[in-house]
Order: structure tokens, then sequence, then C-alpha cells
């Protein structure tokens, strides 16, 4: 199997009978054996399990019927979301104390019914509170661009995984940027969709008003397919919207005629560097944008939000913050029990400002259609650096990663981070946003962008 291939191709190939699922099956779990020790990405391979579904799309293709828009297709997950038989780990030491998982989570049912096949579940910050998948617990999963630095977080092993081309797809979780912010220092493309649009189900929150799930891969109709599959209501999430399905695979060709499109100004062009604002120019030029919108107290948006995400994340760990702190990441550990001193005022005032955000926002998607911005504020870090300076000023690294993300998660708006690669340098990312429910706008804007390429 061509390692370039997509994950659309591969189904193709596999329901022409050009190739077996089988044979895909084996090449895969033959490279995540001779290449995780380096890349550190998989925490579990669910071996058997995938060779014997890799038997039965074989068995439907040979008798004429269609598996599904993924046949054969390994994917890979996060480790906090559920897969029967295996624990959720969701990053941590202390999980590891808690029975397997009974079921699949919801997303996972519905790649495998499109004939997908699960291979097993990858690294990430302990309970989803990081940028930089540097764990305690399971160690770091470098940059495959430079393994001298970070790849991003808290999905950083889905967001590596498909970077370094051992699936094509795979699934994270987002609650202030954590499939973005891999994505974008992975040079790969990674779909955050509206709050409450895909189930949640079967997967360890982290801040339930902020948690997103999503996917990776390294095509954006890859990413439209998968968001097609994936969306839907799911009466065991009650966030999971019950709006009506959007398919946006039939759309992304569609062009980007008419539609509205600016570059984030203000909050969005500062505190970053110039390489990063420069591949939002280069993007903008493509595009042919020479419009700019200001999003107000964006700055105050990431401090609510971090307020919330603060907050939420503690009160789901209290019992086990009071003891068993020693079994905690000591990053993750520390930051949780400074969350559960916030005042209950600031968590209300904090979501007082996330309804007037949300309404500026609305206003704001009246004037334009879709709005550019960076993702990371530069390149990856190295591993293990804990500052950096950027615009003359030194900055902790952990939560300045999500400067740009942060602000827009915290309303839910949909967004994709695409890749900027130029060759010999390290990967960038650039926001594509678009208001609740418009997904189908971000990925013509994303195809056209890849038909350029």
């Amino acid at each position: 199997m061509n390692k370039y291939l997509d994950a659309v191709a591969i189904a193709q190939r596999v329901r022409n009978q050009e190739i077996k699922a089988i044979k895909i099956i084996q090449n895969t779990l033959e490279q995540i054996e001779q290449r995780n020790d380096q890349l550190n990405c998989f925490t579990t391979v669910t071996k058997e399990k995938a060779l014997a579904q890799a038997f039965e799309i074989d068995r439907l293709v040979a008798q004429d019927r269609d598996p599904g828009a993924f046949a054969g297709v390994p994917f890979a997950v996060k480790n906090l979301f559920d897969i029967e038989g295996v624990i959720t780990l969701a990053g941590s030491k202390i999980n590891q104390d808690n029975p397997p998982a009974t079921e699949n989570a919801t997303a996972i049912t519905k790649l495998q019914a499109a004939g997908a096949i699960l291979v097993g579940a990858l690294n990430m910050d302990e309970y989803a509170y990081g940028f930089v998948t540097e764990n305690s617990h399971y160690g770091a999963t470098p940059n495959p661009h430079d393994p001298s630095r970070i790849v991003g977080g808290s999905s950083g092993g889905s967001a590596a995984a498909v970077a370094a081309n051992l699936v094509p797809l795979t699934l994270g979780s987002d609650t202030n940027g954590s499939i973005r912010v891999p994505a974008a220092l992975a040079g790969v493309y990674g779909f955050k969709p509206t709050y409450g649009r895909l189930s949640r189900r079967g997967t360890f929150l982290f801040a339930s008003s902020l948690d997103h799930i999503g996917p990776f891969a390294r095509s954006v109709r890859d990413i439209a397919t998968a968001f097609d599959i994936l969306q839907g209501a799911d009466e065991r999430d009650p966030v999971c919207t019950t709006k009506p399905l959007q398919p946006c695979l039939p759309t992304i060709n569609q062009g980007i005629e008419g539609l509205r499109i600016a570059v984030a100004d203000g909050y969005f062009a500062t505190g970053a560097t110039t390489k990063a604002l420069s591949a939002v120019e280069k993007i903008a030029h493509k595009l042919q944008v020479t419009q700019t919108i200001t999003i107000p107290e964006s700055d105050r948006a990431k401090a609510a939000a971090y307020l919330i995400t603060a907050v939420e994340g503690s009160n789901l760990h209290l019992t086990n913050l009071r003891s068993r702190p020693q079994d905690f990441d000591p990053a993750t550990r520390d930051r949780f029990l400074a969350g559960a001193l916030i005042p209950v005022s600031w968590y209300l005032q904090a979501q007082r400002f996330r309804s007037w955000y949300r309404r500026q926002m609305e206003t704001i998607f009246q004037q334009v259609d879709v709005i550019l911005a960076p993702t990371t504020p530069c390149v990856a870090p190295l591993l293990g650096q804990e500052k950096m300076t950027i615009a003359g000023e030194e900055i902790l690294v952990r939560p300045h990663l999500g400067r740009f993300t942060q602000p827009l998660s915290f309303i839910g708006l949909p967004v994709l981070s695409i890749p900027v690669i130029e060759p010999g340098k390290l990967p960038l990312g650039v926001q594509i946003i678009a208001a609740p429910f418009n997904e189908s706008l971000i990925l013509r804007v994303a195809a056209f962008l890849a038909k350029g390429k």
C-alpha cells in the first residue's frame, strides 16, 4: 500500500478489489511495531480485533457488498475514547485501576460501521490538560518532522500517527485547541466541528461545556467523509445536537465564489512569530482576500476560557486530587489544584462574558462567512522547553500555544486547521473559522486551497 494514499483512496482500492483489507492492516500493524518505539504514538494496539475486522471486510467485498465509505481504512483514537475490552487511560496512571470499557465510543462504532478498522489507542497529555503531549506516565510523543521538538497536544499521538503515515485517519478531542494545535505543528488537517455536532458518548471528558471531538487526516476529502459519518444526534450524549444532518462531502468542490472571507486582525495578528503570521498571509493571498475583521476582547475570551476549563476540569478530579495527588502528572495536578481554588464568582463572570462574546461573533458572521487566523503563534518548540520568546517577550510555552485556538472553542465555533508546509521548514497551521453549523463553508475553502497546491 502506498503510504501516501488517503483514506478515501484506500477504501476505493479495497472496494475495487485492487488490494485486500487484510493486507492493509497487516502492513499497518507491522509499521506500528517497527516505528512506535521512536514515535511513541500508540499506547494500545488492537491487533487481533483489527485483523478479524479486515477479514470480514474482504468477505463482504468478495460477495459484491459495499462495506462502506472507509472500507478497510485503518484508524486509531486518542486514548480517552472507550474501546471495548480496553481500559480508557485518558493519559493517566490513575485510570489504570478502572475496569476495561464494555463497549466502544459512539464515534468508533460509526466509523467501524463505515468499514474503518480500529488499530489502537494513542498517546495524549494526561486528562487532555496540555498542549505538548509530554506525558510523565507514557512518555513524550515527538514531532515526526523533527524528533527534538514537541508535536503539540493534547491529541499529540493522534496528529503524529497521521503525520508519520502510520494511519491515514485518527480521532482526537479539542477543549481549547487540542486538535488544532498538534495538527498545525505536525502539518496535517485537524477539524473541530461545532460544539455538540459530534457525539462524545464514550469519551473521558475534561471540561464538559468546552469539549469537542474531531478527526485528523492528510486530505480535505478524508476530513469531510469522516465528519459526514460521525455527525448525527445521539440520545446518550445530552449535548449532541438534534439538528438535521448536513452532509459536507457533496459540497466541498463548489468553490469559494460568493463567500465573504476575512482575515482576523487585532489580537490574532499579534503575539506570534513572523512565520506564523506569514502563513496566514500566504493563505489569504491564494484566496485573494484583502478584508480584515476585528474580533473584540479575544484576550478576555482566552482568560475566561482558562477559568471555565480549570474549574470544570478540577471539579471532575476533586476526589483523586484529595486522596492520591502523587499519582497525577505533576504538571496536570498543579493546574487542577489551582483550578479548585478559583472562586465560583469568577466562574460565573466568565460564563456571562461567554454569552457576550458569542453575541459579538454572531454580529461578525452577519458581515463575513469565513475568517482566517493563525493556529499557533510559532512552529513546534523543543521537547522540554518551558519558555519561548515571541515579539521580544519571554512567555511560557504550555499556556501560549493555545493563544489563537482558545477564544474560538470557547463558544464552540467550527474550525479546521489546515497545514502550511514549505520545503525544509517546520509546519504551521492556519485556522479556517465559520459560524456554528457552517462546516460545509470551511471545507469548501479548504478544498479550494488543496487544489491549488
